[in-house]
């Protein structure tokens, strides 16, 4: 029991490293990572693309649709919606089933549809603390994004993306604007699994076995990896996803609707998608929601849901929200970077920190241990600004990207991984206010 327990221990070290590794790589190089191995024009309209990437065991595709009219727009830049398929699916889902081409034509848009594996769901597997790949999350959002907006004209940043998908790709357009709020302006799900507390015993092991990884695999067993399928819960992370325009669409299982229902799959995200709807709406956070009641998990419906989604999006990209400010925003990443803001935590064991009401005049950090804060670059470079720590008083100056870099001592460090057996996970909280 000593051994497999030390080996548990040192495997969930290894995967810590391995995540601050990663979070401290340069976003460039994540980038530089995506090869382009193969491109084959369908249509006038729609290409498809091979790529190779160290972040996935091997090679992967995807699809992109391009608006009528892309190459004689000369310098014009488009938005982007990045659609996503659900479990058992590919890139090809949208466009041979999902009518994707037909309903978005006519429209100034560009439509990404990537692979995610038949059971990625949209994350960098955990694979008992060894981690990818697969990385998921890191190809989409670290690899592809970047080089999309490389290779296309398109408006490359948070007011030109917007992410849109069914049942598990339902999932995906949640946790990836709640994990990287600064990088899209709208979301939107179709029957998606938005709440994996929802998600019945066997469900994340059978899904990691749908591309040949061993169960659990993905976040790892619910039991001792609670805070690592948290951290990806678009319902846990609700509150990331203020400022945006985002849109729930669900059917409920039951029988009838004009397409069918009498679905355990639908009715099981039906719950999912109204837990999310409900967090939404009590942290204030607007969304569209879309209850049709009888219907089931099947394409007709995520046609229509595409369809009726589409003007909605159009008009945030026409006019997009505006970024929250203050923001609050909570991760489980001992490392993380939001609305340019960066933070890093020094502290024994996996938990949530939340940096509240981030702006000019300071913040909020909870958690536990120490951190350093690397304010987003909203000061003069070389000034030197009174900075106060709790009830300590400090001089700092702004450095040449006009950031100011701030030491925050939280409180004594949790030994044990937050939602496990036994762990009592103390949570402290120091305010930073920060003057002329």
């Amino acid at each position: 029991m000593g051994e497999r327990y030390g080996a548990l221990r040192r495997g969930l070290r290894m995967a810590s490293v391995i995540a601050v590794a990663l979070a401290l790589m340069p976003a460039g190089a994540y980038a530089s990572q995506l090869r382009l191995i193969g491109s084959q024009r369908l249509d006038p309209r729609l290409v498809e693309l091979t790529f190779q990437t160290p972040a996935l065991s091997s090679d992967t595709k995807a699809r992109v649709l391009l608006p009528a009219g892309y190459g004689t727009s000369g310098k014009r830049r488009y938005p982007v919606l990045y659609l996503l398929h659900g479990s058992v699916d590919d890139y090809r889902s949208w466009t041979d089933k999902g009518d994707a081409e037909h309903l978005t034509a006519g429209l100034p848009l560009i439509v990404v549809m990537p692979n995610a594996g038949n059971g990625g769901f949209y994350s960098d597997w955990f694979n008992n603390g060894m981690g990818g790949p697969p990385e998921w999350e890191t190809y989409h959002v670290r690899q592809l994004i970047p080089w999309i907006d490389a290779h296309y004209r398109t408006i490359a940043s948070r007011r030109g993306r917007a992410t849109a998908g069914l049942s598990m790709g339902g999932f995906g357009a949640m946790t990836y604007p709640a994990r990287h709020p600064d990088e899209f302006v709208a979301a939107a799900s179709f029957s998606g699994a938005v709440n994996t507390n929802e998600l019945p015993p066997t469900g994340e092991a059978d899904e990691s076995t749908f591309d040949g990884g061993a169960p659990y695999a993905t976040w790892g067993p619910r039991q001792t990896q609670e805070v690592r399928w948290r951290a990806h819960n678009p319902w846990d992370l609700a509150g990331n996803l203020r400022g945006l325009k985002l849109t729930i669409r669900t059917g409920n299982g039951q029988p009838g609707g004009p397409y069918g229902g009498g679905d355990p799959i639908e009715a099981y995200v039906h719950q999912a998608s109204l837990d999310l709807h409900q967090k939404l709406a009590q942290l204030r956070i607007p969304n569209v929601w879309d209850d049709y009641g009888p219907g089931g998990h099947n394409w007709p419906y995520w046609q229509r849901d595409l369809r009726e989604t589409l003007p909605t999006l159009m008009a945030a990209f026409a006019h997009p929200p505006r970024a929250p400010s203050p923001f609050t925003f909570q991760a489980v990443e001992p490392v993380y970077e939001v609305y340019g803001w960066r933070v890093s935590i020094n502290r024994a064991a996996l938990e949530w920190s939340r940096l509240e009401d981030a702006s000019r005049s300071g913040f909020t950090l909870s958690g536990s241990g120490s951190a350093l804060v690397a304010t987003a670059p909203l000061y003069r470079a070389g000034h030197v600004y009174t900075v106060t720590v709790g009830k300590a008083v400090r001089r700092i100056a702004a450095g040449r990207h006009r950031r100011l870099r701030i030491a925050v001592p939280l409180g004594p460090a949790n030994q044990f991984q937050e939602y496990t057996g036994g762990a009592v996970t103390k949570v402290f909280r120091t305010t930073v206010r920060i003057g002329q």
